[in-house]
């Protein structure tokens, strides 16, 4: 009987094709040269319950081998295929350009108003897929692997993962690249949707001969992982704001008067991210409501972005009203200003859900004045 076996290497979940009862921490490899470490080569990262490993190896017939790790002249009689010369393994990374677009709150920060304004800007990252090709041994090199083993019970199940390798017995120069996936790399909670994603993979995706200079497979990339990498790659600006009362050169507003307060500059309203790696888009969509503001010895009363004051506005969304001046704190009073974005994401693949919650905060200093009067009775 043939099933999975759910193997931890350096981290990395793989899935092998083997005969159950040939099962080994040490079990017979190929890839780059390297060792299975053999209390590590049968656990699943991060602790995978027992069941899951269960789920794995009930799945039988995959013509899949995916593991990356040889045994030496002590464990099975000859020289493992090595890497030696070999250029150094890809980590599947595609490079992608990353559209995003900030809708500002106002125009402008002058206290002119104005409609809204809509700013673009690209952003190269790299997404690191699911699943990948990894390059494994050359030509030459995995040929003399797999004559050596042919006497072997499970030799069958192993050699028809390389289709046509005879083909390739006399190449030095070109590789086996073999599907790998790593479980660090996917951004859902459930196992069970990781091991189907796997499972489908590898069973699409059989070793790949690729020629010298020739380029390795393109890994898909998922709409989740798309998405998550994107909006790695954004940056949200700090919010800027503007207030009125503004008087003298330091702008200074007055203790007891509604000062109005506005997002201004920069300040985006809705930040959206749009990236395409192969045939798959995602776009992420950040949106927020309004500014929080917070100060010492000032009431807030603020429910959106605020309205830019000018001779002819009728009212704000957006004030502070201040009941001490600035003296006892030297001079200036601190104005917290907080944006909280809601962030989700669609994909043309059918994904689709939330990412966390962004907040983004700067600090203005305002100088708080008080007016004093002097109140006289005539005679």
């Amino acid at each position: 009987m043939e099933g999975l076996v759910l193997v931890r290497y350096g981290g990395r979940l793989v899935l092998s094709a083997h005969r159950l009862r040939k099962i080994s921490p040490a079990f017979g490899g190929w890839g780059r040269g390297r060792r299975c470490p053999r209390r590590a080569a049968l656990r699943a990262p991060h602790r995978l319950a027992p069941l899951l490993l269960a789920a794995v190896l009930a799945v039988a017939g995959l013509p899949v081998v995916s593991t990356a790790t040889a045994r030496d002249e002590e464990n099975n009689g000859g020289n493992a295929p090595s890497a030696a010369g070999a250029s150094q393994s890809s980590d599947g990374g595609a490079q992608v350009t990353v559209s995003v677009s900030y809708t500002q709150a106002q125009a402008g920060s002058e206290g002119t108003g104005g409609s809204p304004v809509t700013t673009s800007t690209q952003v190269e990252t790299t997404v690191l897929p699911v699943c990948w090709f990894e390059e494994g041994n050359t030509g030459q090199e995995t040929a003399e692997f797999l004559e050596r083993i042919a006497t072997r019970d499970d030799a069958a199940s192993i050699v028809m993962n390389y289709r046509n390798w005879e083909d390739h017995a006399e190449d030095a120069q070109g590789h086996w690249y073999l599907p790998t996936c790593e479980r660090n790399r996917w951004e859902g909670d459930d196992d069970q949707d990781f091991i189907d994603l796997v499972t489908s993979f590898m069973e699409d995706n059989p070793p790949v001969y690729v020629e010298a200079e020739e380029a390795p497979p393109e890994p898909p990339v998922d709409g989740a992982t798309l998405a998550a990498a994107a909006w790695d790659a954004v940056d949200i600006p700090v919010p800027e704001v503007g207030h009125n009362p503004s008087l003298g050169e330091g702008g200074a507003t007055l203790v007891g008067w509604y000062t109005w307060v506005w997002a201004a500059g920069d300040t985006p309203t809705q930040v959206t991210a749009t990236a395409t790696a192969g045939p798959v888009t995602a776009t992420v969509t950040a949106t927020a409501t309004g500014l929080d503001l917070s100060a010492p010895d000032a009431q807030v009363d603020c429910h959106g972005f605020g309205t830019p004051w000018n001779q002819g506005a009728e009212g704000t969304d957006c004030t502070v009203v201040f009941t001490r001046s600035s003296a006892h704190l030297g001079g200036t009073t601190p104005l917290t200003t907080s944006v909280r974005y809601e962030v989700s994401y669609t994909a043309t693949d059918g994904a689709a859900d939330t990412l966390d919650t962004v907040t983004t905060t700067s600090t203005h200093d305002i100088p708080v004045a008080e007016v004093q009067t002097l109140t006289t009775n005539p005679d």
